[in-house]
């Protein structure tokens, strides 16, 4: 009854509705007679019968038959347009969906960061509290044997005179007789004795035993321990602008300033929002550049363009384009710009020629080979072309080789690493693109642990992964502790050494992610960075870093401690223009990346410079992740190129 109810209700709106829409097309007069109507009135929008014609003599009219058409017409044309939205809609509605599912999952991660830090954090106190009731004990212990020693002592020296006191009295009591005489003569000896007898009469100990706990700054620490960070930016809305993001310079730094703001337009007033940026020819990434977050809502992108062109830029908030992004960029070099170049003292930056870029070969890297071929270098191979596929890289970085003869690239914006043999044999890559534990968001860094796991720095996630050697996830280190973790590398201990490019700082993690120490800050002193970007560690165990915007190499204890700092910036041998992979071979040699320059250069482990890898039959451009294979190769991430080249290197 209630269903037969419904569809009556259904069938009568229905009709109802109709009615309303045919409304338009009855005559106009009231009440009309239903009679014949031919014509249909376009001022009026109504249908006209002969009876309501005199009314509409001047109004433009139509055919009937043809104003229902146009109608029908202009009805599919309406359902066509909307019907259109539909697919954007349902990718809108995917996308919101999957970000809804990303902050879902990044609360569960965080969660559980919460949960474990502030267990370890009760670990931590836990462990304090028993070194502090323990040291208690022990301070007491020694204290309490002092004194009760001597408490033993002056009670056996008071027994003693007691007992002695007590038997002379005694005797005096008695009378005086020849049998007495020695008895008395031996008490009177030993109160002799015991006058002289020496005791501890004054204490040995204090009873000083109290507790200093200085927990106001503890209390604040932990009362500000924490913060949930986030804002309300969004791309749409977001915009940029700044000369720098139409025409700049050859070799000349650019800035654009990027101002975030809300759903609403209204600008935000905080940091930390998620930015990326990339300066590109139609052909792939050549620029990476650095980000400045000036924790008020406004960042300023800087980068250098290392030649001529027509270029595009593009900003991304939470991988999104903002406003007009990409644009459209124009390079160019003036002869007063190189003017100022040379008053600067500045070197050429990547794509240029450089000075010893068609050298002979490296005396380190090549045997003798034939002569007829003026220009043949040290490349014994290179893998990759531009694309998402199987062997393919878009902006490739960090570079790893194993001890079981593998190469491995992190490939950045494919979002995952890619496995190949030494010989160049693709074997497998692993990573799904995601902000949550287990995902890559922008893989820059990678290394390999003794143990065979597979370390990745996440530049964008701001954190390092732990894979298996078959790519599945283990455990992640560093969440709220660094910035932008650009490197990893392994020292001998088989702690993991993190290069964070954003906070320019070096971090020492154990495995479990537990902070051993960290060093360094923003800067241009020599245990500073601007900017840093790899790192490498010798057979001293010390660690090796490139310091990217101060144009050195840096050579630091565990501990922190400089022991060398080499480079400067220019083209010459020994000098760099933005130094970014490295490697250490088995002489304790140290082999770096330039990527200004565009070539690969060669130091022995005191930072004198010994040679090039010849690499002028297939010029590199920009050169990133550099490693020594498990045959004595040498491995470099020709990020520019997007590929991975195989250079000859006799150690």
């Amino acid at each position: 009854f209630k269903k037969l109810q419904f569809y009556r209700r259904y069938v009568c709106c229905y009709f109802l509705d109709s009615l309303t829409s045919l409304s338009s097309f009855l005559p106009s007069c009231k009440p009309f007679n239903l009679q014949v109507a031919d014509l249909y009135c376009s001022a009026c929008k109504c249908a006209l019968c002969e009876d309501c014609l005199p009314n509409h003599a001047e109004h433009p009219k139509v055919a009937l038959s043809q104003a229902l058409e146009q109608h029908r017409n202009n009805l599919q044309e309406r359902l066509g347009t909307v019907q259109d939205r539909l697919p954007q809609i349902s990718d809108v509605l995917s996308f919101v969906k999957e970000i809804l599912q990303q902050l879902t999952n990044q609360r569960a991660s965080i969660e559980e960061d919460i949960q474990s830090s502030f267990e370890d954090l009760h670990k931590q106190l836990d462990v304090r509290k028993s070194v502090l009731l323990m040291e208690l004990e022990v301070t007491y212990g020694l204290k309490q044997k002092v004194l009760q020693a001597q408490i033993d002592s002056l009670l056996r020296g008071e027994g003693d005179i007691t007992t002695t006191c007590t038997q002379a009295e005694e005797a005096l009591a008695g009378d005086p007789c020849v049998a007495s005489l020695q008895v008395e003569r031996e008490l009177w000896e030993r109160l002799g004795e015991l006058a002289g007898l020496g005791l501890p009469c004054q204490p040995e100990e204090n009873d000083q035993l109290d507790l200093v706990m200085e927990t106001d700054g503890l209390r604040k620490s932990i009362h500000n321990l924490g913060t949930i960070v986030t804002t309300s930016a969004v791309a749409s809305q977001s915009e940029a602008m700044g000369a720098g993001l139409e025409q700049c310079i050859v070799g000349h730094p650019a800035s654009v300033t990027i101002v975030t703001r809300d759903k609403s337009g209204g600008a935000c007033k905080s940091g930390n929002a998620i930015l990326s940026a990339e300066v590109f020819t139609p052909d792939g990434s050549i620029v990476d550049g650095e980000i400045v977050d000036h924790k008020n809502g406004t960042y300023e992108f800087v980068y250098t363009v290392p030649k001529e062109g027509d270029f595009s830029l593009a900003l991304r908030l939470y991988d999104q384009h903002i406003k007009g992004s990409p644009f459209k960029l124009t390079v160019t070099k003036t002869l007063e710009a190189e003017l100022d170049v040379g008053a600067k003292r500045r070197g050429k930056s990547p794509g240029q020629k450089k000075k010893g870029s068609k050298r002979a070969s490296s005396a380190l890297g090549t045997p003798r080979r034939k002569t007829q071929n003026p220009i043949e270098d040290d490349l014994i191979f290179r893998i990759g072309t531009k694309g998402r596929n199987k062997g393919e890289f878009t902006n490739l970085q960090g570079v790893a080789a194993s001890s079981n003869g593998r190469i491995l690239i992190a490939d950045s914006n494919n979002q995952c690493v890619q496995i190949f043999s030494n010989e160049g044999e693709f074997k497998s890559r692993f990573g799904v693109r995601g902000r949550s534990p287990g995902q890559l968001q922008r893989p820059t860094g990678v290394a390999v642990h003794p143990s065979g796991d597979i370390i990745i720095a996440d530049y964008d996630n701001k954190w390092v992964s732990i894979f298996s050697c078959e790519g599945k996830f283990k455990a992640k280190l560093g969440s709220g502790r660094l910035m932008g973790p650009k490197g990893v590398s392994v020292d001998q201990n088989g702690h993991v050494i993190v290069v964070d490019n954003k906070a320019c700082t070096v971090f020492i993690f154990q495995l479990t992610g537990k902070l051993i120490t960290k060093f360094g800050s923003r800067g241009n002193g020599d245990k500073q960075f601007a900017g840093p970007h790899f790192a490498a560690v010798n057979k001293n165990n010390e660690i090796i870093v490139t310091d990217f915007h101060n144009h050195s190499v840096k050579v630091f204890t565990l501990e922190g401690e400089l022991v060398l700092k080499f480079g400067s910036n220019g083209e010459g041998n020994g000098q760099f223009n933005a130094p970014t992979g490295v490697a250490v071979d088995i002489n304790g040699n140290i082999i770096v990346a330039d990527w200004g320059n565009s070539r690969i250069q060669v130091f022995d482990g005191s930072g004198s410079f010994l040679s090039y890898i010849n690499t002028s039959a297939d010029p590199l451009y920009g050169p990133q992740g550099l490693a020594l294979t498990s045959d004595g190769h040498v491995v470099v991430a020709d990020s520019g190129n997007h590929c991975f080249k195989v250079y000859r290197y006799l150690q």
